[in-house]
């Protein structure tokens, strides 16, 4: 039976792009070795490695601009850390939209002054603050573009000349931005981009060397550019299988082509959504994510056999978070707007059905 991914993440791949890891890991393009046994110095990986950064500073439109695409490890989690590191002297901003948000707030505040510059935990997060004003004092102002517990997602960014940092770890390369106004991008590959184990990150250079504490050589920035993002051992599938996903997203027509598509899933479930009164959103909806449709059934009588439904028609991953409850139906780059209208059909029956 053909399934249906929404999970959260890890995320569903172009099956293209799981062909050819699946290939690679047997044997790397003809040269007798399979991607996972060879030297990570070898020409072969060195070639993907800058075919990877590359690609991902071309589809950020970020090319010739300063700034350095790396592949780091430890997830978005470490970035959380290396960001306060390298960019923390006096004081940052926080916007808390959400758990990852807080995370990143708990651990810049092991090296600096945090302010909370707004917050929408009083409403459990379900929607993104406006209307705040961005302190002038701040070394930078960090965000977390998109939300994947709470299904929202930022559509406005502040204008401001307080560098920005932003977390696009289930957003990433799925929507047109000026990308030239963050100074430091940070991505987990497992959302939207490839497997587990690798983490993008792309930094203007000019923002570094500004802070006077010693920083530890695994997590200085410079020193990751100055390596082209080979200082250590890299994750050499991760890094492979992302490279792959980059090409195929180029290939499709970049980020204004994935974009459409994602428009459209969002446009069918949300309409769904709105207009079958079995269901209701979660998220205000100026602020729901085209990548993470949050929602809860209205009749808990209806849910079992909701439930039973989807599985049926092979629908996998569509379990709320459990701070949030209700579903999320998560919509990656790589999930075909078929599968959303399986989704969709399945909640118009059950409406026919209460």
């Amino acid at each position: 039976m053909k399934k249906h991914n929404f999970s959260a993440g890890p995320c569903i791949l172009p099956k293209e792009v799981m062909q050819k890891a699946s290939e690679a890991v047997l044997e790397l393009d003809g040269i007798g070795l399979s991607l996972i046994e060879i030297s990570h110095r070898s020409k072969e990986f060195v070639a993907i490695m800058e075919k990877a950064r590359s690609l991902a500073l071309e589809l950020l439109e970020l090319e010739g601009k300063g700034y350095q695409a790396l592949f780091l490890q430890g997830g978005a989690s470490m970035q959380f850390l290396m960001t306060a590191f390298n960019l923390l002297e006096k004081k940052a901003g926080y916007i808390n939209t959400g758990t990852w948000s807080q995370k990143a707030i708990k651990e810049a505040r092991l090296l600096g002054e945090i302010v909370e510059v707004a917050s929408s935990q009083e409403q459990n997060f379900n929607h993104i603050p406006k209307g705040y004003k961005v302190p002038k004092d701040l070394d930078y102002l960090h965000l977390t573009s998109n939300n994947t517990i709470y299904g929202t997602q930022i559509k406005e960014f502040p204008e401001t000349d307080v560098p920005l940092v932003c977390d696009m770890s289930s957003d990433i390369f799925s929507r047109q931005l000026d990308f030239s106004k963050f100074d430091l991008i940070y991505a987990g590959a497992q959302k939207n981009m490839g497997p587990a184990g690798t983490t993008l990150v792309v930094v203007k250079e000019d923002i570094l060397g500004r802070v006077s504490r010693k920083i530890p050589s695994m997590l200085d920035y410079k020193v990751h550019v100055s390596k082209e993002s080979m200082f250590n051992t890299p994750p050499v599938f991760a890094v492979y299988v992302s490279m792959l996903t980059l090409q195929w997203l180029k290939d499709l027509g970049g980020i204004a082509a994935i974009e459409e598509i994602n428009e459209r899933k969002a446009n069918l479930i949300y309409s769904e959504i709105e207009l079958n009164p079995v269901f209701s959103g979660i998220a205000a909806k100026e602020d729901r994510s085209i990548m993470n449709a949050t929602f809860n059934i209205t009749d808990d009588e209806l849910k079992d056999e909701f439930d039973a439904m989807c599985k049926e028609a092979g629908i996998s991953g569509i379990n709320g978070h459990r701070s949030v409850g209700g579903y999320r139906a998560s919509m990656y780059n790589a999930l075909p707007i078929e599968s959303v209208g399986v989704l969709v059909d399945i909640m118009s029956e059950l409406e026919k059905k209460g």
